[in-house]
């Protein structure tokens, strides 16, 4: 709603006419009369407000309950001003009201709860000057009265009108300030700062994060696309009661989530419908001062998951080939070691011995159970475990070797 002029701040009654001089000179007299009154009208006001809704003031604290003495008694102030036809009045009261919406924005005092306070504070100017008209015989005229009564009530619209804009720019400009605070704080809990104990603190008040909440991260990669690799769960993590806190860095988009986070087989199955891409996940014990290993471990555990891929993994399913991602220097070296040999023999005998290796390594050396899933003999899949032990020199029966050569083609799938 555009702000009202100064000369609109209390618009004549509908059905007056211009030449009503002596109407409104009586009404505008009646309102002087109550100035003396203005204080014991607002303290009035400022009572019942106080009793109705105790909750609400009781909630943002007491400094609250004397501002909204201090400030009624202003409002009233200024308003018998306005309606008494002080002529420089209109424009500081519109400004006070303005000002009154951004400060109740800031005070996080509900919008209802104000204008039922306007509401209530013209209902009670009212009545005082019903009740010192009646009292003293300053107003008898009922014409008057109706004019009167007009005329204050159709300022609460306009004064409606100027809060609620005034409340809603600053509640909006508070929601900005707060989504780049928190984005500010995730982007330095990634970066590790989660470790002074300040800093921890102050980032699980903003993000809404108890001391002792679960914390974890997920970590979805855009891999060069423009769509967000994750579609919204809010919802559905919402439904058990997780809460969550998201950002973009550096090409990944991850979220901080908090509260009664379940093991991870289950958050994977709850992230993997909403899944558009590669998406990691990560534990982090320490709260949100481990944050920053969880960021990382999440990244590389999506990392081992092929380009393109629309999977959710948990990096303790992906153990070793975080291993692997995270020691770059040590797979070249882990390929010549034990696979090399293999990959040096002529097609088709390398395929053919390097498919039989991964088979028996899934079946636990098992020949028998190799055999099956290869479709061939038990005594040929006896033959080219011992070809393979030849030419590599590993030993199938020996777990190092063994874990050795599950290593190599974990690394050699990536």
């Amino acid at each position: 709603m555009p702000a009202r002029s100064a000369g609109s701040a209390f618009p004549r009654p509908a059905g007056s006419q211009p030449d009503d001089a002596a109407v409104l000179h009586d009404v505008e007299a009646a309102w002087a009369a109550l100035r003396p009154r203005a204080d014991e009208i607002a303290d009035t006001i400022t009572l019942t407000l106080l009793v109705r809704d105790s909750e609400v003031y009781e909630r943002v604290g007491p400094e609250l309950r004397v501002d909204v003495r201090d400030s009624t008694r202003e409002h009233i102030r200024r308003g018998i001003e306005v309606l008494a036809g002080t002529s420089d009045a209109p424009s500081s009261a519109i400004e006070l009201w303005r000002e009154t919406g951004r400060r109740r924005a800031r005070q996080l005092v509900p919008l209802e709860t104000v204008l039922n306070a306007y509401t209530l504070g013209t209902r009670v100017l009212w009545e005082a000057l019903v009740d010192s008209g009646r009292t003293t015989g300053a107003v008898t005229d009922e014409h008057v009265l109706l004019v009167a009564g007009q005329r204050v009530w159709s300022a609460l619209d306009v004064q409606n009108g100027v809060l609620v804009e005034a409340y809603r720019r600053e509640s909006t400009r508070m929601q900005r300030q707060d989504l780049q605070r928190q984005q500010s704080a995730l982007d330095a809990l990634a970066e590790g700062r989660g470790a002074d104990p300040q800093f921890a603190e102050e980032a699980r008040d903003l993000l809404g994060i108890a001391a002792d909440a679960r914390v974890a991260c997920v970590v979805a990669l855009f891999d060069g696309s423009l769509d967000e690799p994750l579609g919204a769960l809010e919802d559905r993590l919402e439904r058990v009661e997780v809460s969550c806190h998201w950002h973009v860095r550096t090409g990944r988009y991850f979220g901080l989530l908090s509260g009664p986070i379940p093991d991870d087989g289950e958050l994977v199955a709850l992230i993997e419908p909403h899944a558009t891409g590669r998406v990691g996940i990560a534990a982090s014990p320490e709260g949100v001062a481990g944050f920053a290993t969880a960021f990382q471990l999440a990244t590389r555990a999506a990392e081992t998951l092929a380009r393109g891929e629309a999977r959710v993994v948990s990096v303790t399913d992906r153990l070793p080939e975080v291993l692997l991602a995270g020691s770059p220097q040590v797979t070249p070296l882990l390929m010549r070691e034990t696979l090399g040999p293999l990959l040096a023999q002529p097609e088709p005998l390398g395929s053919t011995l390097l498919e039989t290796l991964a088979a028996l390594l899934r079946h636990d050396g098992s020949p028998t159970h190799a055999a099956e899933e290869l479709f061939c003999h038990r005594n040929t899949v006896i033959y080219r475990a011992r070809q393979i032990e030849e030419i590599t020199g590993r030993t199938l029966t020996s777990p190092r070797d063994k874990m050795l050569l599950s290593l190599a083609l974990m690394a050699r799938g990536r």
